[in-house]
């Protein structure tokens, strides 16, 4: 079997910019690839991780898989902020991925997904650098979405059973 190769030190620069290339050319796997052999070599990366957990939320339409194994790099970031952010984001975007499925039910799914990325936006907002507003603006594109959809909504329990005529 093929073993995989190491890539120098030196060049975590210009993988990092071809990583952001692939992503832009919507080629996320490909750049899921080039984080995962930086971070073989440089294992604290922030930006090959934040770069690895948007490859894998890019992938969430198609393997929702990848939503846990970007869950574990957002664990590993080293900043409170980092980790709310990221956390919140990639629960953003599972809910737009679940809405973009459209199964029976995605409202009510989509719609939990998007209040545990409003909740992680709002712990980021509180520990945020001085003048970021990342979050905040992330948190007004979930507010708009929530108002703009409105098959987007809780789950309502019935606590009487229905009865078929």
């Amino acid at each position: 079997m093929n073993e995989l190769k190491k890539i120098s030190k030196s060049s975590v620069p210009g993988a990092l910019e071809k990583a952001e290339r692939y992503r832009l050319l919507n080629e996320p796997s490909e750049a899921e690839s080039i984080c995962y052999d930086i971070l073989n070599v440089d294992l604290k990366n922030t930006e090959a991780q934040i770069m690895l957990i948007l490859s894998l939320s890019d992938q969430l339409t198609d393997r929702m898989s990848a939503f846990d194994e970007a869950q574990d790099v957002v664990e590993a970031l080293q900043s409170e902020y980092e980790r709310n952010y990221y956390a919140g984001l990639l629960c953003e975007r599972r809910a737009r991925a679940h809405m973009k499925h459209g199964a029976i039910g995605y409202g009510h799914v989509a719609y939990d997904w998007f209040q545990d990325a409003l909740e992680f936006f709002d712990k980021a907002s509180n520990c945020r650098p001085k003048g970021n507003d990342d979050s905040l603006f992330r948190w007004n594109a979930v507010v708009r979405t929530l108002e703009q959809h409105p098959s987007l909504q809780p789950h309502q329990e019935n606590s009487e059973p229905q009865l078929l005529e």
